[in-house]
């Protein structure tokens, strides 16, 4: 199927989603399918919880978010359970506005944007569809149509609540055209859509002696009310502000607290009582999600004025932090990176990491618990397996400071910084001492840090080069471990040797002399040194590798050094420390002979092939390991 016949599929698929009956129709649609006639606020609930819930770490995990926000579950978690579950319910959350409040780039305004995109494509469902009254500027729930005296009775024999009033325009049509038979009104399928302005509003505030209220409730029809002959007539109002769109919807404040006084309290009855007053008519109801997002300094502000106190109370804050996990910080920037121009460039592994362990670190408070680092507490936020802290109790950590990661460096400054690497160098590849670099020289260019948080910035940069330090080395060590995978073998197995003699308290035959020898007390603790196993632990940690070995063999799987992580950490520590001398000579020497060129090759097409790396990057890691090692 060529696109020309595509878009003629997509016509058709349009013209299914439409529909158009009467009123009795619609109240069958009804008492067969209840849940068209829900709230709003049910709608977005319904909508996130389609996609799939997951229980991960204890806390749930909504699949609708996925790919877009990275790093902040726990807050997701709290919108949709604290918020929108409870609002779902008819609680009295429902009357709140929904304030998001962070930092600059944290994901506010994707959240929002989710959520709108999301109703979009969820009206297009069946389980999604919405129906209003046909005509309607507000697209109004139909069953408004019913009296007063009927709705309890209804609501007995469907089962479904009824709220709200018809607007000024639906009284003047039910009466004027249908004579008040309620049942033979129009009925139409709704598709939400923020370009057609149906049901998703979006308000931006702009300056407050220009802006109108009108942009809110709608205006006066001039051009209709000399034909019409008054302000009250609804045929001589446009009901097409930005609330009466975002009926059955969702409404967006952008900097909701920059707006000025006069629009904030028009917000005021709309979140209690469900309306709000537009021209010189009585209170129109409106169906919808109020979210709005700010940043800290605009909040404090805010709830600094007694004269908020209202409207304050009507609100919901939810905090939106910056992610504090170095992976979830990557996700951010590869999801930025793919959406600019910047996909033809090869990035080196750990370019995107060090970028992100620098940006966490800036946004993480020191740790109260003793014996604890900020890089320590990185790692362990990382969900990464730290030596010595494997019990360590991370939620407490995450307890001590409410409001970590509501301030530090922000996720589009790193890409903004790499952008300008790549344009200075015009290179087809950037790793990450060229990301190192390109943050450091930002620095001094950035008009919001201060003079203070610079010098510890560039305190953290210098931690995070020691930190790509030992991972530069790791990885030229596996690199070399790979090409020497046969003497890694040879010293698996005699360290299993050695270490089976000694749990059981046996000698072992010298394979030369053929005499029966001692465990060899010192190739063991070389190789358990290499993690940081002490004297007092070398038992333990043997019997363990030994348990390990038998369970594998009781199940018939093979056991290899790669069975055990920390053992297979302590082979390849121990095999780099007895290369190192080869790496030094091969990584450094400006004219290697034939056999140190061959090493240098083999290493480099292992790090192409295994680890992600391109030759240019891989050359300035081995450039850059030899550098360290002769330090």
């Amino acid at each position: 199927m060529d696109f020309v016949d595509r878009l003629a599929a997509h016509r058709a698929q349009e013209r299914q989603l439409q529909w158009r009956g009467t009123f009795r129709e619609y109240l069958s649609i009804v008492r067969e399918q209840p849940r068209v006639a829900r709230t709003a606020h049910a709608r977005i609930y319904d909508m996130i919880v389609s996609h799939g819930v997951e229980m991960r770490g204890g806390h749930r995990h909504y699949r609708f978010f996925e790919n877009e926000l990275f790093g902040i579950d726990t807050t997701l978690e709290r919108l949709v359970e604290e918020y929108f579950h409870s609002a779902a319910r008819r609680l009295d959350v429902r009357k709140r506005i929904l304030l998001l409040m962070g930092p600059v780039s944290g994901g506010k305004s994707t959240l929002v944007t989710l959520l709108k995109r999301g109703l979009e494509a969820y009206s297009r469902t069946e389980e999604g569809a919405i129906y209003g009254i046909a005509g309607c500027p507000m697209h109004e729930e139909p069953l408004h149509l019913i009296p007063a005296e009927l709705r309890k009775e209804f609501e007995q024999e469907y089962g479904v609540t009824i709220e709200g009033e018809l607007c000024p325009h639906c009284r003047m049509m039910l009466e004027t055209v249908y004579e008040n038979r309620e049942e033979e009104v129009p009925v139409e399928r709704v598709i939400l859509s923020e370009a057609d302005r149906i049901g998703i509003g979006t308000f931006t505030p702009s300056d407050p002696k220009s802006q109108d209220i009108a942009d809110l409730t709608g205006s006066i029809d001039f051009a209709t009310i000399t034909e019409y002959g008054s302000e009250s007539d609804p045929r001589a109002y446009r009901f097409d502000g930005e609330l009466n769109k975002a009926n059955r919807g969702l409404m967006e404040f952008q900097e909701m607290l920059k707006l000025d006084e006069k629009f904030l309290w028009n917000l005021l009855s709309l979140t209690q009582e469900g309306n709000f007053k537009a021209g010189r008519f009585a209170l129109i109801s409106a169906d919808e999600c109020i979210v709005a997002h700010t940043n800290q300094a605009e909040y404090e502000r805010f709830i600094a004025d007694k004269k908020n106190e209202a409207l304050q109370s009507r609100m919901i804050v939810l905090p939106v932090p910056y992610t504090l996990s170095v992976h979830d910080e990557v996700s951010i920037y590869q999801k930025l990176i793919q959406n600019s121009e910047m996909q033809e460039i090869h990035i080196a592994p750990h370019a995107l990491e060090v970028a992100a362990m620098f940006s966490v670190l800036t946004r993480l408070k020191e740790p109260k618990q003793q014996g604890i680092d900020l890089l320590t507490k990185m790692r362990l936020y990382d969900g990464q397996a730290v030596e010595g802290y494997r019990d360590m109790d991370v939620e407490a950590l995450h307890h001590e400071y409410p409001d970590e990661g509501m301030s530090g460096i922000d996720p589009r400054y790193v890409v903004n910084r790499i952008s300008t690497a790549l344009v200075e160098t015009d290179t087809v590849c950037i790793n990450a001492i060229d990301v190192l670099r390109t943050l450091r020289d930002g620095l001094a260019t950035h008009p919001t840090i201060s003079a203070k948080d610079r010098e510890r910035y560039q305190a953290l940069l210098n931690l995070v080069r020691q930190r790509y330090d030992e991972i530069a080395k790791i990885e030229v060590q596996k690199a070399f471990v790979y090409s020497f995978e046969e003497s890694a073998k040879t010293l698996f197995e005699n360290y299993l040797d050695n270490i089976e003699a000694y749990t059981q308290h046996q000698q072992l035959r010298d394979p030369v002399t053929d005499e029966l020898v001692e465990p060899d007390e010192k190739l063991m603790r070389a190789i358990e040194e290499q993690i940081g196993v002490t004297e007092n632990q070398k038992r333990a940690f043997r019997e363990e590798v030994m348990i390990r070995l038998t369970s594998y063999a009781r199940r018939g799987l093979r056991f290899d050094y790669r069975s055990h992580e920390r053992l297979r950490e302590a082979i390849e520590g121990k095999l780099f420390a007895d290369l190192k001398d080869v790496v030094k000579i091969t990584t450094s020497t400006k004219t290697p002979d034939p056999q140190q060129l061959k090493k240098i090759n083999e290493v480099s097409d292992r790090l192409i092939a295994e680890g992600g790396y391109c030759p240019v990057c891989a050359n300035a890691l081995l450039r850059y390991t030899g550098t360290l090692l002769n330090r």
